[in-house]
């Protein structure tokens, strides 16, 4: 697939049926594959052989969906997880362990925020947490000799702001670490990670790869451009005898395919967090269509931006497609023409002006979800991030009266009419 259009591959790529087989990529609904030798099914144990034998490690449904996010993204190799939160776990455990550390953007996600603060500490993995507009010199001060990764959002969740990949991806390889980009809200139809120098890409698959609302997924997509057996000693996980495979040597047995080898035989084989084939089939359902999608909510999202910019009752808007967001520059160099279809904003009533404005909305819900088919909004303080503390917050750059909106497939109009309502509303 590779000299065809992306939207082309969103159809076609990571299956390709022969003669009487299905169009769609089956379901393969089985724990277990049957093999006819012992000596068969041995080799596949070892790792000298492809092919499958227990659903929890690899299946052919989730194998033909992930083939199809790699080529997406310009990878190498890819496996899907459960959640995004476990596709984001297990690219850090893939190379980290207790006594290491980690250098990530303040402004991530929540959730990933806790898992990277407060989880990963638990087992002995550090994180220093940096401003990502800070200079790269200061940034570089956080790194340690211990420092295994550098991560970052493209598009970070809730703030909406862009990520730096090239001042990042610089700093990284600066200190032979790799880059790891969560790309769930620029999805590989806005931007392409690995094109300015990331290493790894991790995706909520939720979110708009889906569209639907319907399945909890994540990704893991590796570029194969990071040389690990430049640093054998910091990743001996890879370039190292693994004595659970009889002294397998994963960079040397693998190659470019290393990194997500040894993922799913280790990570995928200890913890178990596998996607369901039926959540991968919906996932591919959605994939198929995202290239028409993701422009749809981006296009929809530009115009509700700059109509919160204009209502009075609006006291900031902050959307990287706005030509005098702070963010504007970088969303051209890295996000083309689109942003996606999230934004935030705040209100100049105060806490209770934001709950009732938000309880007279119609036609966008209020949900915890975010980058699906349907308008939703949310207070992340209140929501997504109340467990972080207040010192947290300001460091993920959450102010208190930040309201996230994310723009779905109605028409825009019917998203401006309501949202014009519920403010209205909210004044008597």
């Amino acid at each position: 697939m590779a000299n065809t259009k992306i939207g082309t591959r969103c159809v076609h790529a990571g299956y390709r049926p022969g003669k009487g087989e299905p169009r769609q990529i089956p379901i393969v609904q089985s724990t277990t594959f049957r093999y006819e030798t012992s000596d068969q099914m041995a080799r596949l144990f070892d790792l000298k052989d492809s092919g499958y034998f227990y659903s929890r490690l690899q299946n052919p449904t989730n194998d033909h969906v992930a083939a199809k996010l790699a080529d997406l993204e310009g990878g190498v190799a890819a496996m899907l997880t459960s959640s995004g939160q476990a596709a984001n776990l297990f690219a850090c455990l893939n190379i980290c362990q207790a006594g290491d550390h980690i250098v990530s953007a303040a402004n991530i996600y929540g959730g990933t925020f806790n898992l990277l603060g407060t989880t990963l500490k638990k087992i002995g993995i550090d994180v220093t947490f940096v401003n990502p507009d800070d200079d790269e010199e200061i940034i570089a001060k956080a790194f340690r000799k211990e420092t295994k990764l550098l991560f970052g959002e493209t598009i970070s969740n809730p703030g909406v702001e862009v990520l730096d990949i090239e001042k990042f991806a610089k700093i990284a390889h600066s200190h032979g670490v790799p880059l790891i980009i969560d790309n769930t809200f620029a999805t590989p139809i806005i931007c392409r990670p690995f094109e300015f120098g990331a290493d790894i890409v991790t995706h909520s698959t939720t979110k708009y790869i889906d569209g639907q609302g319907v399945t909890v997924g994540g990704a893991i997509v590796d570029s194969g451009n990071f040389n690990w057996e430049d640093y054998p000693e910091k990743f001996a996980c890879l370039c190292a005898p693994d004595p659970s495979y009889h002294g397998l040597v994963y960079t040397k047995t693998f190659g470019k395919g290393a990194y997500i080898t040894k993922a799913t035989s280790q990570l995928m084989r200890d913890l178990g967090a596998i996607q369901s084939p039926q959540n991968a089939f919906y996932l591919n359902l959605g994939l198929q269509t995202l290239h028409l999608r993701v422009p749809r909510h981006s296009e929809s999202a530009l115009k509700v931006a700059q109509f919160l910019k204009n209502h009075p009752e609006v006291a900031w808007i902050h959307y990287p497609g706005l030509e005098d967001d702070k963010e504007h520059q970088k969303a051209v160099k890295y996000l083309g023409n689109l942003a996606s279809g999230v934004m935030c904003f705040g209100l100049k009533g105060g806490r209770e002006f934001d709950n009732r404005f938000m309880d007279n909305l119609q036609l966008v819900t209020i949900e915890t979800h975010v980058a699906d088919c349907h308008t939703c909004i949310l207070h992340p303080a209140s929501h997504t991030h109340r467990q972080l503390t207040e010192e947290q917050l300001r460091e993920a750059g959450i102010a208190p009266d930040l309201i996230r909106l994310s723009i779905g497939l109605e028409d825009s109009e019917d998203i401006i009419n309501d949202i014009a309502q519920a403010l209205e509303a909210a004044k008597k």
